[in-house]
Order: C-alpha cells, then structure tokens, then sequence
C-alpha cells in the first residue's frame, strides 16, 4: 500500500480513510486517483470521510460492508463520525460454511524452544504460580509469592518466576451458577497451563469456591506440583505464607529440571486480542495479525479470535467460514445470548466503542467489529468455545470473552493460549499473566511514542511495506517470544493485576 492521503478499502465503499490531517478546500484523490473530492470539513488523520453524496438513511459501507446509517444527509468531503453516522439494524447473510477455507499445510512446521510437559503439552514460560481461589486469600498470595525475590531464584535459573494471581472474586455469588462454572473453568485452566510448572491455590477456608472441587477437576498432575494452602486451617495469615512458601520451595527443583527443547508451532494456540483500537486497527495491523494466523495455521498451529461484544455485527463473515453448521450455531447462540445479556443489564452492544475508538475515527460497533475479525485471517473456523473451556481443536477457532482486555485475556489463557497477540492503536499497556502478550502497532506514530510498550510495528503498511512481509514479520515474532524472549510487558512486570476472570453472576 503506497502512501496516500487517503485511502478507499473497497471500490463499493462510501468512505475514505485519511492517512494524514485534512483541510477544507484540498482536493484529495485515493490512490487510483478516482474520485476526486474536495475536502469541506477537517478530517483528523485515521477518520472518514464521505466519497460521494449520501442521503438521511443510506447505509453507508466499508470494507465494502454495512458500518451504519446516514443520520442526515451528507455532502461528497464531509467528515463521517458520531454527528452524522448512526446504528441501524439489518439482515446478515449467514451464507453458513459458503466461505470455509481448507488451507494448505506447510511439508516442515517451523519450530520453538519450548518446556515440554509431562502431558504432552509445551510452554512458552517455565513459572510457579501461586493463585486466590477468592478474594480473601489475595494478601497471602502476593506475600508468598513476593518471597520469591530474584536473589532467591537466583539457584533456579531455569524458572521464570513466581508469580502471584490474585482476583476479587470467589464468594457472594450463587456456588452453582454461571459465574462460578466460568470462575472454576478459569481456574482448571491455569493450572493445567503448561507455562506453569507448578500451581499453589491458596484459599481462606470458608468461600463459596472451595479449592477442593478444582482440584478434582483437574485430574492428573505431576507429582508434587499441584498444591494447596487453606489459611483457617493452617491458623491465619502468617502461618498460611509460612506453608505457601514451603511449599513453592519444594517445587522448585522440579521445577528448574526443565529445559528449553525444540518443538514444532503446531504445540502453539495463540490468542487473537485488541485493545485501544483506532481507524488503522482495521487496516494495518488486525489484518496483518490476520495474515500470521494463516500462516500458523498453515504450520499446524491453533489461532483463537475473541471479544464478542466487538464482533457483533460482523458474526456473518465468521458464520461463512465455519467447518460445520453446528460450529455457527454455537457463534450466533453467543450473540444471541450477548443481547439478552446487555438487555438484562441495561446496555447495548452499540456502547462499546470506547472514547478513544472515536478519537481514533471509529463510530459505530459495526466499523470496529468488521476491523476486529480481520485478525483471524481467511481459514476455516474449526470451533467456538465458551469462556475458560479448554481449546482442543487445530486451526483457527473462536473463544467467547468480553470485549474488555484483561477478561478477553485470562479467558484465552484459562483455554490453553501461550502466547497472546495484541493489537493497538490508541496505545493499550496490557500483559497478560504469565502469557508473553506481544504488542502491535497499528501506526508508526504510536510505536515511537511508546516504544516501551510496542513489540511490533504494522503502521509502515500504510508507507508502502507489503502486507505479507509484516504478517511475516508478525509469525517471526511470535515464534522469538515463544522460545524466550522477553516482551516488553513483561520487561514492565505487567501480568499480575491484569488477572481477571470474567465476573457475570449478582454479587450477593
């Protein structure tokens, strides 16, 4: 994509996006040069502005799909934001399975370095996770896992860390409800997660989420790595650290026993996330994040897409990839269910795009949804997950999460992902929890204003790199990040608060 001051998606397109501030009175073109229009308003850089004429009512389309409604009529160079561009509703063309794309596997999957587990699993870290099974037992979590200072785990150079996952959840909610089967699915998940060698529960005694229950759940685990400390038995908090910290210290030999080997990416699921999205998001680096998803899963890998509340409107571009009718059904349930959710909860889908989606030049959920499913590339859609649920299928799957970065996150880890893939434009500091959670550009201004926080430039896109070269740029990436190489979050010591299971039940 070469530079221009503005840029058409699609010849069906209303819109064009600029790729700098405009001024009333410049004449602008794309890059065919078709189209001439004359600028009326100022168009900040990554809004919209009208290509043609439009009147009150028309939809009005980008990526040559339907983003909303024309509030008023607009003139051929107006800009097009909240003032003048509404919600509408209107049919979706399911068109189930029409769109299914088999892509062809590469003969040699690329490889990591990775910690291969027991059950056959592979990390990308190597930690002891020490985790509240409710909000109470949060203090002793931290205390026992603060005692574990660099200097202490200067004897295991083979452990990463360990790191304290405290939450405000666990009690006052209904122990059989909703909530609690995703708060327990989150659980299981962590610590059958195979970047953690080793799992302490630490639990007050009398919360609603015994410790007991998730442990069954779990099932099988190595020896010695699964534990738990119950602060009313042990006799308080002091002594509860006390025993926390015994009993990280005799896990972490074992625990130092592994070793980075080589592993092919098929190991790999890797989460699919935005946040902070802008006009950009939807050309630059969601479908650059789109084209690495293809290719791991062309070299076998698993790629989950997520955030509902920020695929609504665009669930039919998913629904035509889907491998079979029952894998769409599942999607359009979840939608379903979203609305009713928001309807019980006094919401609307349509409040999602935050303030600085507008600044950025998004309007409607529509245009940001139909910019977010860009990040899960063109492959067939081989599965849809409830929140936390254990992703066991190959290829390029679908998680339901919220649209919020750190539930949407711990739900993709809670599945099973190594690695987190996280585009911005508005400039999101996130991390997720012992998850390398790389960051992606979607402009060159936001990566050199905060260089600290950005693994990933995509925003050169729009100066002329091919697509491919950063998709490939991205792939390279996830495999360095994945074999040990710290991502700047982590650097930061993001993780630890962002920890956040998804909370629907009453609080009670």
């Amino acid at each position: 994509m070469s530079k221009s001051s503005v840029i058409r998606l699609h010849a069906n397109d209303d819109v064009l996006i600029a790729t700098q501030q405009l001024v009333p009175g410049n004449t602008v073109a794309d890059e065919s040069g078709a189209d001439s229009v004359t600028v009326r308003d100022l168009i900040p850089n990554g809004h919209k502005m009208a290509a043609h004429d439009l009147k009150a009512g028309a939809p009005v389309r980008r990526y040559n799909q339907v983003i909303g409604f024309a509030k008023s009529d607009i003139q051929a160079g107006q800009h097009i934001h909240s003032h003048n561009l509404g919600m509408g509703d209107f049919e979706r063309d399911y068109g189930i399975g029409e769109g299914a794309n088999e892509l062809p596997k590469v003969e040699h999957p690329a490889t990591f370095r990775g910690y291969k587990r027991p059950n056959g699993k592979v990390g990308t870290r190597n930690y002891i996770a020490v985790i509240s099974s409710v909000n109470c037992s949060a203090t002793v979590t931290r205390a026992i896992a603060r005692h574990f200072t660099p200097e202490v785990l200067a004897a295991f150079p083979n452990v990463d860390g360990v790191i304290a996952l405290p939450h405000p959840e666990g009690c006052g909610i209904n122990p059989n409800g909703e909530g609690m089967q995703m708060l327990r699915r989150t659980m299981v998940g962590f610590a059958k997660h195979p970047n953690f060698a080793g799992v302490l529960f630490v639990g007050l005694g009398c919360e609603q989420n015994q410790i007991a229950p998730i442990i069954e759940a779990i099932g099988q685990h190595e020896e010695g790595m699964l534990q738990q400390v119950i602060m009313q038995a042990e006799g308080g908090t002091a002594a509860a650290i006390r025993k926390g910290v015994a009993l990280v210290e005799a896990m972490l030999p074992k625990a130092n026993a592994y070793q980075r080997e080589d592993a092919s990416v098929s190991h790999l699921i890797v989460g699919l996330n935005c946040g902070g999205s802008d006009g950009y998001s939807g050309i630059t680096a969601n479908p650059a994040l789109g084209g690495a998803s293809d290719l791991l899963v062309r070299h076998g890998a698993t790629t989950v897409l997520s955030e509902t509340p920020e695929i609504y409107g665009a669930e039919h571009l998913l629904t035509r990839r889907a491998a079979k009718p029952e894998i769409a059904q599942k999607l359009i349930d979840r939608i379903a269910w979203w609305k009713d959710y928001c309807a019980r909860t006094g919401g609307e889908l349509d409040n999602n795009p935050s303030v600085g989606n507008k600044a950025g030049g998004l309007t409607t959920i529509l245009e940001k949804s139909l910019g977010a499913v860009a990040k899960g590339g063109t492959s067939t859609l081989n599965g849809v997950y409830l929140f936390g649920e254990p992703i066991d299928a190959k290829g390029f799957v679908y998680m339901d999460t919220p649209g919020y970065d750190p539930v949407s996150a711990t739900g993709q880890a809670a599945g099973g992902a190594q690695v987190i893939c996280f585009t911005t434009g508005r400039g999101s500091a996130f991390g997720c929890a012992g998850v390398p959670t790389i960051k992606l550009a979607t402009n060159n201004a936001l990566f050199e204003r905060m260089r600290d926080d950005m693994d990933v430039n995509c925003g050169d896109l729009i100066d002329g790199t091919p697509m491919t070269e950063i998709s490939q740029r991205i792939f390279d990436a996830i495999i360095r990040y994945a074999s040990g190489e710290k991502v700047r979050s982590e650097e930061l010591g993001y993780g630890n608060d962002e920890f956040l299971p998804w909370r629907v039940s009453a609080v009670m």
